[in-house]
């Protein structure tokens, strides 16, 4: 019956337990902000985050489903690499048209060559 007596602060392993679910509570708040997070590879949403927009240092950083992509900014307007694709037009009602490259060049001499001229 001595260790029912026994005072409860006096008892070491007291303070180990109390340690214990201080831990267990900020590993539970650890877990909650990871799954919050919008970038966390467990969630399914589709999510586009941009840092410093409009600065030289912007970062775009684009996730669809599991996959991350991290676009940066090189400070330059229009650069890349590229060739020429085709040619938009606006219309009159404000509607814009896109004719791919070889597509143009067929339409140009196919127009000049039903041009009707005179004689």
């Amino acid at each position: 019956m001595r260790f029912l007596d026994e005072d409860e602060e006096l008892n070491p392993i007291l303070s180990a337990v109390n340690l214990i679910d201080v831990f267990l509570v900020i590993i539970t708040a650890l877990l909650i902000a990871l799954a919050q997070n919008p970038l966390s590879t467990f969630s399914s949403d589709d999510v586009t985050v941009i840092k410093n927009p409009g600065k030289p240092n912007m970062e775009v950083i684009v996730k669809k489903g599991k996959e991350i992509k991290q676009y940066k900014s090189t400070g330059k307007v229009g650069s890349g690499e590229g060739v020429r694709a085709g040619v938009a037009y606006k219309m009159a009602d404000g509607s814009f048209i896109y004719v791919p490259e070889g597509v143009a060049a067929q339409t140009e001499s196919m127009s000049v060559a039903t041009k009707p001229t005179r004689d």
